[in-house]
Order: C-alpha cells, then structure tokens, then sequence
C-alpha cells in the first residue's frame, strides 16, 4: 500500500514538473513571440535582408548655350556590418583597405544607431580598389561597397565662386530640419549655386532590398524603388567668357562681371585666384583644406562682391552725369588743366603730370582729367554726385543671391557728420569726384552702374539662373541728352586718340568704356622698388556695342597698376569670347580641354 502512495506521488511531481516546463516554454515563447517579436524578426530579417540606398543623380548644371558645367561621378566607400563581421579578421582588412589596425578596431566598435547599419571605413575609392575589395569580399563577411553620387567640376577652377561644390553635412546642417532626408553621409551642395539650389538639383533617392547569404552575397532582388533625378539648371554665366577671362588674369587677384544690359542676367563672374571644386567633391582632406584656407592670396574669397576698393577714375562716370543733369555743366563748360589745382595750402595734382591744356567734359572723360572733375565736383556739390551714384547702384547690396556681399562706400556730408563728427570740406569733394578718399565700391556694383548707363537707367538685380524673369531694382530717370553725351565720351576712351582705354578696342564690336587707376598709397609711383602691395589697383568699366548695348562689364585688378594697361584687355578677351558664334565657342572649348 506505501508503495503504491509512493508511485503515485512520483507521477503527481512528474506532471506537475512537466506542466511547469512546458508553462516555461508557454511564457518563453509568448516572451520571444509577443513582447520582444517586434525586435527578434528585424535582426532575422537583417540576417538575410539588405536595405541599400540608391543615390539620385543630381541635376545637371548648364552654362546658358547648354554647355555642361558638372557631370555625375560615382563615390565609391568601403563599409561593414558589424554584426555581421568577424572582428578576428581585423588584422587582413586593415592590410586590404589600408587602414590601421587601431584605426579600423575604433572604427567598426564605434557606436551606430543599429548592429545592422553599415559603419564607413573608407571613403573616395578608385575603381581598381574597388575591384580588389570586390575580388575579396567573400573573405571578410559583413564587407561592403556603398555608392554614392558625387561630381566632376569638367572645367576645373573656372567658376567656382558661381557653381560652387558639394560636401558632407556639416554637425549644423545635421541637426536642421530641412535636412531630414538627406543620409548622414551624402554629399549636398555647401558653396555658390549648388547650395543655393541644392534642393532642387538634389532628387529623390531610391531603395533596393535584397536577400544575400551567409557572406553577404546577394541572392536574389526583392523590392526596389527607382531614385528621381534632380532637376536640370541652365546658368545664366557663358562658360566661354568665364574661361577666357579667368585665363586673362595670369594668376593675378582680382574680379571681373559681365552683365547682360537688358536682363541683368550675370554672363561673367570671376573671383582670381580660383579653386578647384572637385578637391571638394571628392572629400578634401585636412591638409588641402589647411592650404586654402592659409593662402596669402585667399582663393576662397569672392572678390566680385565681397571686396570694395576706390573705384578710381571710372567715378567720374557719376560725377559727369551728375554734373549734367543738374546743370552745373555743359558740353560748353571747359577747364584748364596744368598738371593740378591748388587750393589753400594744398595742391590736389592730376595723373598727367604736364596737364591736359583746356578741355571740356568728351575729352575730360576721354583723357581722364582729374583737374576737369576736381572742378566739376565742385560746380554740383559732392551731395549731388552721392544722390546720382546710390540710384545707379552704388553704396548698397545688389541682392545677387550668392551668400554676403559687401555694400561698398558712397559718402555725403551728413555720413561725414555723422560718423567723424565733423562737416564736409571741399578738399573732399575734390579727391571723392574722382573715385578717391572714402568712395569705394565693388566689382558688382561697377558692373550694374555700367549697365544702367548702357540701357538708359534701368538698375537691375543681378541674376544666375538663365531666362528668369528680370528684377528692375529702379527706373533713374536720366535725360536722353546727358546719356549720349556721356556714351559718346566712353566710346571715344576705346576708339580716339589719347583714349585710356585704347587695349580694350575690338574688331568685333565698338567698345564705349572707362579706365580706372585707384591708388593704394601716397608714394611715388614711378619707383622701380616699388612693392607690389603698394601698387595702384587697376579698374575698366565698358559695355559693348555701343550702337545697341548688349553687355556690361567690370575688370579689376588688384594692385594691377594703370587701368588702360592691366584691366582693359582682360575685358577684351572676355567681350571678344562672348561675342564668337556658338561653332566656334564648342571649338574653342574643346581645343582648351
């Protein structure tokens, strides 16, 4: 009977264990089923599922005759799952990337947001890496190569101020909104037109899932989503003009913008020295980056609009309209110029040391006699000629969406008053008549004053984009009689004897333009020992053909010495560029590539 209750409690406890098992298993089951399913079918997914991003092509950027500008590379990156990857295998990838071992140790443990996202180890690889990484990959399971789209600037340093360069998000871009989409490491635009318009040249990337096997071989396709090309850009600048320009300034600093009269519409931007884009695109590495950015010549700053300087002789373009619209002169009114004009104390001298003789304003202008604007600054008022130069755009942005500009200098009595506490004299008039003392401007600004003489007082913003509807900034209402004379007297600068700007003359159109010598120091210019640094900058003001203006353009180069000498044929190869017809510009771009 005792063995019988004994069997019989055995048989109890044995059920009574095995129910508890098998409620272990219940509870495991519901565990790994319900509360942590969620999570244990993503990692069995990514066991043998890949997500791969498919990079957009990125829009194309055109010069305003359908030139291309950019064309889309592929950005080839090593990467690895970690999850995936055998960390005894460090020592045979560091050999086969050519990393450090501590390096690549640091990297692949790095944090990530999942054990299943690729973590990059080496970016920018070429084509025959690329090849060697593919023929081993099956070593190193979890080894990938990621694709991006990156560029290739096709005409180098040319233009990049204008087109500007991709890069990685900066840790500001990462935490904007606006760029919520973009992965952590693709390229976006960070300079000139390319971030300007970076959303729209952008796309929209796609996806492809996978299956892959045991070593990260693909299987086999299962969904895929096509990327959308981003959208194509026509620039408004004429790559030919841009290139024969910027090879004109043989490496010296300086800025030169054309402008098309009836538009506004930027034909030409140069900031010299240039840089080349694709160090950019590509991933600059720290010391590239540490060389531009110590350059003496500072490459990287765009001298068309963030640079004002004394503009010189070409002010007198101003002063002379002033004059004649307010009546203070006439075609009539003459001055006599001895080599400079005293007053008090001081003597206010005149470039041609022997003087001009008596002239009036067509060969004042023609000549660029200061004495003749010393006196007409004085017939108007200084005021007069300020009211004349702000409303031809000059001493205020001329809003051209390219990042800051600066807004230059056009002094009156009540700025004197105001900022050095102390009233106007005629002294200042005299050096500000023609483009001295506190007058300074920007190549830009030149350039848009330049058009609106040419096309009869219409300021326009100037604009990067080809065909956009243009932007009047003001109408100046300029009598018909002080606009030709004024022409005429540019014309005569290029095309008359004892014109300054005689360098500037073309055979392909008639070039109406004024010369500029803006001076640095007050020391003797005709030292042989004088330093670079202190030489005068050089300006050149034109627009072409006189007849029926079609562009407007500003050179300047920085202490370039005499306008007539140093700026005006560098206007002339860039006029003379635009002007070829579109056979002989393809023509011209293919011999130079």
């Amino acid at each position: 009977m005792q063995t019988e209750k004994t069997g019989a409690e055995k048989i109890i406890f044995i059920s009574y264990l095995l129910i508890a098992g098998f409620v272990v298993v219940l509870l495991r089951l519901w565990q790994l089923q319900v509360l942590q399913g969620s999570e244990l079918r993503k990692i069995s997914e990514s066991n043998r599922l890949r997500v791969i991003g498919v990079p957009a092509p990125r829009g194309i950027i055109f010069d305003r005759n359908r030139v291309p500008l950019v064309k889309n590379t592929p950005y080839f990156c090593a990467s690895v799952i970690p999850q995936e990857f055998n960390k005894g295998s460090i020592a045979a990838l560091s050999q086969l990337l050519n990393i450090s071992e501590p390096e690549l140790y640091d990297r692949i443990t790095r944090k990530a947001a999942s054990p299943f996202t690729p973590v990059r180890l080496r970016e920018g690889l070429s084509f025959s890496e690329v090849s060697v990484i593919e023929a081993r990959r099956s070593d190193f399971p979890g080894l990938l190569i990621e694709v991006e789209t990156s560029r290739e600037y096709m005409y180098g340093s040319v233009g990049s101020h204008l087109i500007g360069y991709l890069g990685k998000l900066n840790p500001a871009q990462s935490t904007d909104p606006s760029f919520k989409d973009v992965p952590p490491e693709a390229f976006i635009g960070q300079w000139g037109v390319e971030k300007l318009y970076d959303k729209t040249l952008r796309g929209t990337a796609g996806q492809r899932i996978i299956e892959v096997d045991a070593v990260g071989r693909e299987i086999r396709l299962l969904y895929e989503t096509a990327p959308v090309k981003g959208a194509d850009l026509d620039l408004s600048i004429d790559i030919a003009l841009q290139r024969e320009a910027e090879k004109a300034f043989e490496g010296r600093a300086g800025a030169l913008v054309a402008l098309k009269t009836d538009t506004g519409e930027v034909l030409g931007l140069v900031s010299s020295p240039s840089f080349d884009p694709n160090q950019f695109a590509k991933g600059i590495n720290y010391n590239d980056w540490k060389a531009l950015m110590e350059d003496k010549k500072i490459p990287m700053l765009n001298r068309a609009i963030q640079s004002q300087y004394p503009p010189g002789s070409t002010f007198k373009i101003l002063t002379a309209i002033a004059a004649l619209e307010e009546g203070a002169i006439d075609t009539g009114t003459k001055a006599e110029c001895r080599g400079g004009l005293s007053y008090g104390k001081w003597r206010f001298g005149c470039w041609q040391k022997k003087g001009h003789g008596i002239v009036s304003i067509h060969r004042a202008l023609v000549e660029s006699c200061d004495v003749f604007f010393y006196e007409t600054g004085k017939r108007v008022g200084f005021d007069k000629v300020h009211d004349y130069a702000v409303k031809l755009g000059l001493g205020a942005e001329t809003g051209i969406e390219l990042g800051r500009e600066r807004k230059g200098l056009i002094p009156n009595s009540a700025w004197k008053l105001e900022t050095k506490k102390s009233a106007w004299f005629l002294g200042e008039t005299f050096i500000n008549s023609i483009g001295q003392g506190y007058v300074s401007a920007t190549p830009i600004q030149l350039a848009v004053m330049m058009s609106a003489v040419a096309n009869g007082g219409s300021v326009y913003k100037p604009l990067i984009l080809k065909d956009t509807a243009p932007e009047l900034v003001r109408k100046v209402e300029l009598r018909q009689e002080t606009l030709e004379i004024v022409r005429d007297a540019l014309k005569g600068v290029v095309n008359e004897s004892g014109g300054t700007g005689a360098a500037s003359r073309s055979s392909m159109a008639t070039v109406g333009g004024k010369t500029g010598t803006a001076q640095v120091v007050g020391l003797r210019k005709d030292s042989k020992y004088l330093s670079e640094k202190f030489r005068d900058h050089a300006w050149f003001v034109s627009f072409a053909p006189v007849e029926k203006p079609e562009i407007a353009m500003s050179v300047f180069v920085e202490h370039g010495g005499h306008g007539g000498s140093a700026a005006a044929p560098i206007a002339k190869k860039a006029l003379e560029a635009y002007l070829l017809p579109q056979e002989k510009k393809k023509e011209l771009l293919n011999v130079q590539n």
